[in-house]
């Protein structure tokens, strides 16, 4: 861990969970005994993160704060606040609660329970060097470019092709900056159709730096349906 430098985390954990097809919003529901977001919560609990701000669907504030941060003594976690209505609207109220004088920041979906200390670390190496960077690993598959059809329209050197995870890392002034620069063109994206799915396309599209790509793990899954439950308990039960 480098010297005076003040790390925050923002967990995500906003999210209705539609594609869950459950009552119960997917960052609540229990895997091991225990929510879903509680995992990611106790590695960076105990990890060199200094402080985590836990971004949540609104009016679960309350919910949060008793049945999970006080429950769990998560001391770590500085505030709460709710999130907005797209992901990134959630990411950029969550940049607006971290302290001014952090260094860097963690942007981690609250749906990936098995983030560990080693991606973590790794994360700070990377960011430290190059500014920017995003948790990945390498694909297995062959990867099809539809058309708009449906057809196989192309097919991308496998050997360049990354899955994307999180957390995403980026020093705080500067992709603060980029999403505040989003947040007021917002309307001009809607317009033209681009749909900002993560943090590493804010800064593609609003600045010239460049992504550093950091191994994470096969086991860094984003729960997201039914079958990852099952996946996610299996992967827990291993653990």
């Amino acid at each position: 861990m480098m010297k005076n430098m003040k790390t925050t985390a923002i967990v995500l954990a906003a999210g209705s969970g539609s594609r869950m097809h459950s009552e119960v919003k997917k960052q609540y529901m229990e895997i091991g005994g225990k929510p879903l977001v509680y995992y990611s919560l106790y590695t960076m609990e105990h990890s060199f993160i200094d402080d985590i701000v836990l971004v949540v669907s609104p009016g679960d504030v309350e919910y949060v704060h008793k049945e999970i941060v006080d429950k769990f003594g998560f001391s770590k976690v500085r505030t709460i606040v709710e999130g907005g209505k797209q992901r990134y609207n959630s990411v950029q109220l969550g940049l607006q609660a971290v302290d001014s004088d952090c260094d860097y920041v963690f942007i981690h979906d609250g749906a990936r329970p098995f983030v560990t200390q080693q991606i973590l670390e790794r994360s700070l190496d990377a960011v430290s060097k190059y500014k920017a960077c995003v948790v990945g690993m390498p694909v297995k598959d062959t990867i099809k470019i539809s058309d708009k059809e449906g057809y196989a329209a192309n097919t991308p050197d496998r050997s360049t092709v990354w899955a994307v995870q999180t957390p995403q890392v980026f020093e705080y002034s500067f992709i603060k900056r980029l999403y505040d620069k989003l947040i007021a063109e917002e309307s001009v994206l809607i317009a033209h159709g681009i749909n900002i799915t993560d943090d590493a396309m804010v800064v593609e599209t609003y600045s010239d730096q460049k992504v550093k790509l950091v191994e994470g793990d096969y086991t860094n899954i984003k729960v997201t349906t039914p079958d990852d439950i099952v996946l996610a308990e299996n992967i827990l039960e291993h653990r």
